[in-house]
């Protein structure tokens, strides 16, 4: 564990039990409070005031134990689960005392009792939920207050107080995840709340209906008929995560059948894909555009499917008529996509791959930024890939450190020098250079064989079209 994630945890745990220390002191000497929480909380159970209030404490801790006994795993790996229902139902009935015990005790998981994870990791994910509910029941109580017994005010006090409660919930689980991972705060947490965002906020209107039956006279009980919706409610995230990772596998499977045409190039498209997204990160991309990479790297290549294998297996030098054929697999690939409406931000990817800086490239010959940013990323990565791989025409692959100094050579012209040196900060690079220091050249090929030998056997861009009359871009 990293030095900042340790103070970040650190920091989060302690911050989370003074909350919760100091909210149930001051909020217990408040008047109409019992134990610093409020009466309606209580379960009519003969004995005392405070014996009825532990016991409607014990009983949302145990509707969120349940709740949250199977949380589903998102995309970005944030987890998330229907228990946020009962910790808002007990914020409504008891305020922040209330919400943040019920947030701090139910919420424990089955993998936690089982010493699956790490202590500090208890902790940290018992106090990034405790200290969201206690701020989320604070702003709850703060518009509450305006009119207490007025129901309109009570029900948007309740969303307001879910709203709070589910940011700061997402930015601390978020936060832990980008120490943890190295990733962009802003990807995992927008990554993440784009998929159940509007479901987990339904949840609040339904959690204060589950308070309001809650304190119906004799209804406290009728309160445990909401298990079915909360049931369909995590059913629905977990078919989200579920079908987003088949389409995935179907995509992955696409493309491994296209790689597997040629022996060399199995598995090309699965790391062209690791290689782009890492460098988009490097480049704070937007999760949109990240998950733009991450299908789109897989797909780059399906127009390979219409390239003859005389042509896509050939050892030899390619003919001209070869090298148009093999050329038209951007167009191809873009072709075959179109029709699914879900991959249309990945068609300029797979069109325009093989565009170059200077406008050398294919299809279209675009120059600069014209070529689409993802498109350009994505370039990199096939031609690192590409370098550092065995291909019939390539026996022997460059090592890392020669290919790094080849993608250098061409930025400016090949290659957007700026998607270069985010390439160079990934750790696909680490180690092999340091700052500011280029890398050693071994046995290194001329530009012209390079230039020959590069992704898919391009081949000098005058043998297949001369470049349109335009300013060159600077060479670096």
């Amino acid at each position: 564990m990293s030095r900042s994630l340790k103070l970040y945890v650190a920091g989060l745990v302690g911050v989370s039990a003074v909350a919760l220390l100091l909210t149930s002191f001051v909020f217990s000497n408040r008047p109409g409070f019992v134990l610093g929480m409020r009466t309606a909380i209580a379960i009519p159970i003969a004995g005392s005031d405070e014996l009825r209030v532990f016991a409607g404490l014990a009983f949302w801790t145990l509707i969120t134990l349940f709740a949250g006994a199977m949380p589903v795993r998102m995309p970005r790996g944030s987890l998330v689960s229907v228990a946020i229902a009962p910790i808002i139902a007990a914020m409504a009935l008891g305020g922040p005392v209330a919400a943040g015990w019920v947030a701090a005790l139910g919420t424990t998981e089955l993998r936690e009792v089982r010493g699956r994870v790490p202590w500090y990791g208890t902790l940290a994910n018992h106090a990034g939920i405790a200290l969201p509910a206690i701020l989320g029941a604070f702003v709850s109580e703060f518009l509450r207050e305006m009119r207490p017994v007025d129901p309109v005010i009570s029900f948007l006090a309740t969303v307001a107080g879910a709203a709070t409660f589910f940011v700061a919930n997402l930015l601390t689980s978020a936060s832990i995840l980008a120490l943890r991972s190295q990733q962009s705060l802003k990807v995992i947490a927008v990554g993440d709340a784009r998929g159940f965002a509007a479901n987990l906020l339904a949840l609040a209107p339904l959690a204060w209906l589950m308070a309001q039956i809650f304190q119906q006279p004799g209804l406290w009980w009728a309160t445990l008929l909401f298990a079915l919706p909360l049931y369909t409610t995590r059913l629905a995230h977990y078919r989200f995560v579920e079908m987003r990772e088949m389409f995935t596998q179907t995509i992955g499977a696409l493309a491994e059948a296209v790689d597997k045409r040629d022996p060399y190039t199995s598995k090309h498209s699965v790391r062209v894909k690791a290689i782009s997204v890492d460098i988009g990160r490097e480049m704070r991309v937007n999760e949109a555009e990240l998950e733009a990479l991450e299908w789109g790297g897989l797909l780059h290549d399906v127009g390979k499917i219409g390239v003859p294998d005389a042509v896509l297996l050939k050892q030899d030098r390619l003919t001209k008529d070869e090298r148009m054929v093999m050329n038209a697999h951007p167009v191809l690939g873009a072709q075959i996509i179109a029709p699914v409406e879900k991959l249309a931000p990945e068609l300029p990817i797979i069109r325009h791959h093989h565009e170059w800086y200077n406008g050398s490239g294919y299809p279209d010959r675009l120059i600069g930024d014209e070529i689409p940013k993802l498109a350009r990323i994505l370039h990199v990565a096939d031609a690192f890939e590409a370098m550092t791989a065995a291909r019939p025409y390539r026996m022997t692959p460059l090592t890392r450190e020669q290919a790094l100094t080849e993608l250098r050579k061409f930025a400016g012209i090949q290659f957007d020098p700026m998607v270069v040196d985010a390439f160079v900060r990934t750790a696909w690079v680490e180690g092999i250079v340091e700052t500011g220091k280029p890398p050693e050249l071994r046995a290194i090929p001329t530009i012209g064989q390079v230039a020959e030998r590069m992704t898919d056997r391009m081949t000098k861009p005058s043998s297949v079209a001369k470049p349109r009359a335009r300013p060159r871009a600077k060479q670096t």
